[in-house]
Parts: structure tokens; C-alpha cells; sequence
């Protein structure tokens, strides 16, 4: 128990006038450095935690500040004085920190608060059993960021000896140090976000006007479409009101008019038959247009037959030889002349009593046919227009050898072959 009052000390805290004995915060030497004090005596003291007077008084200013927020501070230091202290945010520290010297009302409720607060993180550090491993679950806290419970952890561990606890007063001195660096530059940062928040709301400001102004645009021309679709939607009205009036009239005009179903009827009946009528005169005007067409063609294909029977028989009566002319069965060889000629030249040989046979000259035909066919025919017409040189030496070569009666024509038209016929039958001096 502190040997003065309480009240009066924290007063005095607050007013900044402390005696020499609060004031007196300063770190002593450690005791380690006397040559007749070990530290494992004194970690291993007892198994008790440490109470917050029980710690030395350099000690409690970083305990204070660190572990306890300035806004439970307060509430602390009212609820002990038992009312508003009187005095700013540094006096109330300074008193706090000399009230943590001795047990009395405000260092229990501290103690208290502490314990609560970091219940976690003593039962973290409970089972370390010796120093080496305290030491290694604070560097691990300081690694994690975890400071605030840690350092009250092992500052009131029992096996917290004096070297851990310079070590671990001196990392929160820097770190300590180190986060009032952070924040002055996370104020630089703050005043320049400051700032540019500034030009940002600006920049909202006229967003916001403009917004508004197409908003209210936007409004106007709801309105207006709304207007419309009203006066829309009154006409719709107006015109189903008109078709409803219409067809009460319609009604009752058809049930005023007698028949009127049957008339309509007839009329469209009517009305159906005249198209069909149209339709049919159209239909009859056609059928007598190609009827004259087909008159006109019928007239000039009966000229065009008439005209192609007279030439027929005019040049039938070319081709016919002489009735006076008979071959009596004789076989005549034509060697050459035009393919399309040979049934003209058929008929002609046939009309006189003649058998036909014909020779291409070697165009088409074997040419070693030719002998066979001169030596089975009874008279030779040649006509050397259409056959190859090869076969006309051939034929006049084998007349002349067996003295077969041959007559060589040079143009291979009908009445040449008629010709050529006479002369075969007056050079053999027979007439019919």
C-alpha cells in the first residue's frame, strides 16, 4: 500500500506539481549488472504474475501509454476520483503513471482492466517455462504485430527475468518510436488525401449538378410522355365508345330491314357470277384468237404440202428412167457416189429390173472387198468424183482385164447414174 493519500497524489499529478519522488520516473540501473544478484534467482522467485505495482517504475509510463487507450484511461481515473478530473490528456498519464508505483484504488482498477483485456494473451504466454522460450513468443507477437497484450503479457510473466524485461522495454521503446514516424507520415498522407478529397467533393459538387439537371429533364419529359399517353389513351376510349355506338346501330338497322341477310347473299352471289361471266368471255376471246391462228398455219402448211408434193414428183420424174430401159435381173455395181444418194440410186437401178450393189470406193469399205463385188456384178458404174484413186485404178484395171462392161460418170448426182445406165444397155445392143 502507497504511504499517501491517493486523491491528493493524482491532484498533484494533474497540476503538475509533483514532488521529487513522482517525478522520479527515470530507468534505474538493472539490478543484473550487480555483481551479487543473478537473474535466474529472480525469474525463478515463485510462479505468481506480477502485479502492475509490482513492476518497476520505469516501466509503467509504457504500460500506460501502450496497453491502456487513453479514452479507458479517463473513464479509469474518473471512476477513482469519483468524478471529471480536471486536467488534459498528459497530466492525466503522468498521474496514472505515478499512481502505478503503489497498490491503491486506481492501480487495482487498472490491474483489473489489463487482465481483462488481454486475457488471450496471457493464456498464450502461460506456458512458457522458461525465459528462452518467453523471449521466442515475443519476437513471434512482434513479428505478428500483436504488441499491446504481448508486452503486458510478459512483463508479468513469472518467468520474465530482468534481461528479458530491459530487452523487451527497449524493442517497445523503438517500436514506440517508429509508430510515431508512421503517423506523422500517415498525417502528411492524411492532409494530402485531405486535400484531394477537397477537389474531389468539388468534382461531385457539379457531378451532382449536372445530375440533377438531366434528373430533372428526365421528369419534364416523363411528364410530357405521360400527357400523351393520357390523351392516347382518351382517344383509344373515344374510338371504342364510337365502335360500340356503330355497331349498336348496325344492329339495330338489321333488325329493322327484313331479308337483309338473304339480299347480301344474292348480291354477293351475283357479284361472284359476273366475275365468273368476265372470266369466261376473257377465256372465249383467246380460244378464238388461237383458233385463227391455228386456221392460218393449218392453211399455210396445206400451201407448204402442196408445193413439196409437186417438187416430189417433179424430181421423181427426173430420177425414173425410161420405161423403154429394162436389166433384166442384172446386177450393177456402184462404186462410189455420195452416201446420201445411194437409196435414190437403188430405186432408180431397181425401177429397170436391176439388182443393186454399191461400194463406197474405199472411204468406208474394205477396199479388198472391191474385187468380189466387181467380180459378182454384171455392169460397173463408176463415178470417180467420190472414190479414192487406189479404187479407181482397181476397177478400170479389172474391166479391162475380163472385159466387164464399166462406165465412169464424174459428177454422182441420179440422172448422171441414169445415163450411165443407158449407155450400158446400148453399148450391149439389147432394147426392150
Amino acid at each position: 500500500m502507497c504511504n499517501h493519500n491517493f486523491s491528493q497524489n493524482f491532484n498533484q499529478a494533474s497540476t503538475m506539481h509533483f514532488d521529487k519522488q513522482v517525478f522520479d520516473t527515470a530507468p534505474k540501473p538493472p539490478q543484473y549488472f550487480q555483481p551479487n544478484l543473478q537473474p535466474e534467482t529472480i525469474a525463478n522467485a515463485g510462479s505468481r504474475r506480477r502485479r502492475l505495482w509490482d513492476l518497476p517504475r520505469h516501466t509503467h509510463c509504457s504500460v500506460v501509454g501502450v496497453c491502456l487507450p487513453l479514452h479507458v484511461l479517463c473513464t479509469q481515473v474518473n471512476k477513482a476520483l469519483g468524478g471529471q478530473a480536471m486536467a488534459d490528456d498528459y497530466e492525466i498519464h503522468v498521474g496514472a503513471v505515478a499512481e502505478c508505483a503503489c497498490k491503491n484504488k486506481l492501480s487495482v482498477a487498472l490491474q483489473k482492466v489489463l487482465e481483462q483485456r488481454y486475457a488471450k494473451a496471457i493464456v498464450r504466454f502461460k506456458p512458457a517455462k522458461t525465459a528462452r522460450e518467453l523471449a521466442q513468443l515475443w519476437t513471434k507477437a512482434v513479428e505478428d504485430g500483436d504488441l499491446a497484450g504481448a508486452f503486458w503479457a510478459v512483463l508479468t510473466h513469472p518467468r520474465c527475468d530482468i534481461i528479458l524485461q530491459e530487452v523487451v522495454c527497449r524493442d517497445m521503446h523503438m517500436l514506440q518510436h517508429q509508430a510515431g514516424a508512421v503517423v506523422r507520415t500517415d498525417i502528411t498522407k492524411f492532409k494530402a488525401v485531405v486535400a484531394e478529397n477537397v477537389v474531389l467533393a468539388r468534382e461531385m459538387g457539379r457531378v451532382q449538378e449536372r445530375v440533377t439537371r438531366v434528373l430533372a429533364e428526365k421528369s419534364a419529359e416523363i411528364e410530357r410522355l405521360k400527357m400523351a399517353l393520357t390523351q392516347s389513351q382518351g382517344q383509344i376510349i373515344s374510338k371504342d365508345s364510337q365502335i360500340a355506338f356503330l355497331t349498336a346501330d348496325l344492329l339495330s338497322f338489321k333488325a329493322g330491314v327484313s331479308e337483309l341477310e338473304t339480299r347480301v347473299r344474292l348480291q354477293t352471289k351475283v357479284e361472284l357470277l359476273e366475275r365468273r361471266q368476265a372470266d369466261q368471255q376473257a377465256l372465249i376471246s383467246d380460244l378464238h384468237q388461237q383458233l385463227a391462228i391455228k386456221t392460218d398455219i393449218e392453211a399455210a402448211s396445206a400451201k407448204v404440202n402442196a408445193n413439196l408434193a409437186q417438187s416430189n414428183q417433179a424430181i421423181q420424174t427426173k430420177r425414173v428412167i425410161p420405161i423403154a430401159v429394162q436389166l433384166q435381173q442384172k446386177s450393177v455395181l456402184c462404186v462410189g457416189g455420195r452416201i446420201g444418194n445411194v437409196a435414190s440410186y437403188r430405186d432408180a437401178v431397181e425401177r429397170v429390173g436391176g439388182r443393186f450393189a454399191h461400194h463406197d470406193g474405199g472411204l468406208e469399205d474394205n477396199q479388198h472387198l472391191l474385187d468380189a463385188s466387181l467380180a459378182a456384178a454384171d455392169m460397173v458404174i463408176c463415178q470417180t468424183g467420190c472414190i479414192s484413186h487406189n479404187a479407181y485404178w482397181r476397177v478400170k484395171d479389172f474391166c479391162k482385164r475380163t472385159g466387164k462392161q464399166c462406165v465412169f460418170v464424174e459428177n454422182p448426182s441420179v440422172s448422171s447414174l441414169t445415163r450411165g445406165l443407158e449407155q450400158l444397155v446400148s453399148s450391149e445392143g439389147q432394147l426392150v
